[in-house]
């Protein structure tokens, strides 16, 4: 959400960063809204100064004994023009947020001009590509002929998008989020915490889901979602508080399952874990103050980094451009890791930075010892990291000649001291 005074004073900026992000000139529409409601609010309380005015009117007629009939028709008359105009403003508010909650975030200003993914500016990179001494397979060829990853029995219960892994694969996902939720809570100052999978749709409109992107989640009978990312209701512990200045940043950690439709990517990755219904994430969320949230920005991409480093499974890291800017972020930061099966770097981990964009959303704020009223907290969000991308870098980076697949020696400790997975293990 905007900060309404920023438009107001700034509707030509307004208009210029919207353009960037394709979205048609709105400010006029969004300020004519904004004038119906403030001036309905200024007539409600005008007639509530004029009812108290009559009131001491009418209060000192009585002392003396005169007629009041005048001033108590007009004040029943003003009551019902109060509720009209309070009505009007609801109204009249009710319309402006709705305009307001499908635009997305304004872009920061070194964010790159682009269009696709393809214009998304490469920033640094690490490892080196293991261009292995044999004809690389994907991560679905590795664990089907491991006999431990299973589309087609996934999809006689659930339908497409879907897998099941048994056996040592089956124990390395559960390995992976341990070691990440290690690093990120022992070493990385996470604090971690057990979620709901099951969220309102208040909360998925704090974090930018909803409305616009209500095609890509998953509801229940009962009016509750599945949730995308633990982003939502990690982000959503701070909805609705004020926390002091001196307890921020607040970061918090969570692994749990998450659950997308993946509306509009027909055709897209439909074959392995690349793109599923059901996945496995480790997250993180910072919530800060607006003079530190570039700095944690950076920092929540150091630890995400640092997964991956110690996984040995090399990486580069993009800014994403205007084109390929999530709707709450105001830049994002990409983590690619290179997949050796499809001789290509592939989307890990995406790391954002939301501004006040999502706190205005769920009225987050803290208080500060130089400040009158209570401010909004910038709110960060990051892979830390996926747990299925993960599983498919170390198969298909670390596979060999047989078929199978040597453990990272930074995981081996979590898999029972068990280095190498083969089809006879």
């Amino acid at each position: 959400m905007f900060d309404i005074k920023f438009i107001r004073d700034n509707p030509e900026s307004f208009d210029e960063s919207m353009a960037l992000r394709k979205v048609v000139p709105c400010a006029e529409e969004i300020l004519k809204l904004d004038l119906n409601r403030r001036k309905a609010q200024t007539e409600a309380q005008e007639l509530q100064t004029r009812r108290n005015e009559l009131s001491k009117i009418i209060g000192g007629k009585k002392s003396k004994g005169e007629d009041t009939s005048a001033e108590l028709k007009e004040v029943s008359q003003s009551k019902q023009a109060q509720a009209n105009a309070e009505e009007i403003a609801k109204i009249a508010l009710k319309d402006l947020n709705k305009a307001l909650s499908v635009l997305p975030n304004l872009p920061a200003s070194d964010v790159p001009i682009g269009s696709t993914e393809d214009d998304n500016v490469e920033i640094k990179s690490w490892g080196q590509p293991p261009n292995l001494e044999l004809d690389a397979k994907e991560h679905f060829e590795l664990g089907e002929a491991l006999g431990q990853m299973d589309f087609e029995l996934a999809s006689n219960m659930s339908g497409a998008r879907f897998v099941t892994l048994s056996g040592s694969l089956a124990k390395m996902e559960r390995a992976l989020s341990s070691f990440m939720l290690d690093i990120h809570t022992n070493e990385n100052g996470f604090k971690e915490i057990s979620v709901p999978l099951l969220v309102r749709d208040k909360a998925l409109y704090g974090t930018g889901q909803l409305p616009k992107f209500e095609d890509d989640l998953f509801k229940t009978s009962g009016e509750l979602y599945l949730i995308p990312t633990a982003e939502v209701p990690l982000a959503n512990l701070v909805s609705n508080l004020i926390v002091d200045e001196q307890d921020l940043p607040l970061r918090y950690t969570a692994m749990t399952p998450c659950f997308r439709s993946e509306a509009g990517s027909a055709g897209k990755d439909t074959r392995g874990m690349m793109r599923q219904h059901q996945f496995s994430k480790v997250e993180m969320v910072s919530v800060t103050t607006p003079e530190s949230s570039e700095n944690e920005h950076e920092r929540m991409l150091n630890c995400a980094e640092e997964v991956l480093k110690r996984l040995e499974l090399p990486f580069r890291v993009v800014k994403l451009c205007l084109g390929d800017l999530g709707f709450s972020a105001r830049k994002t930061y990409d983590i690619e890791v290179w997949l050796e099966g499809q001789k290509r770097y592939r989307e890990i981990s995406s790391v954002s930075n939301c501004g006040d964009f999502q706190s205005r959303r769920m009225n987050s704020r803290f208080r500060s010892s130089d400040s009158k009223s209570p401010r909004y907290t910038h709110t960060l969000n990051g892979s830390g990291i996926a747990v299925g991308r993960t599983m498919i870098a170390i198969m298909e980076n670390y596979q060999q000649v047989d078929g199978s697949i040597i453990i990272p020696t930074a995981l081996q400790s979590y898999m029972g001291g068990l280095r190498v997975i083969s089809k006879d293990e």
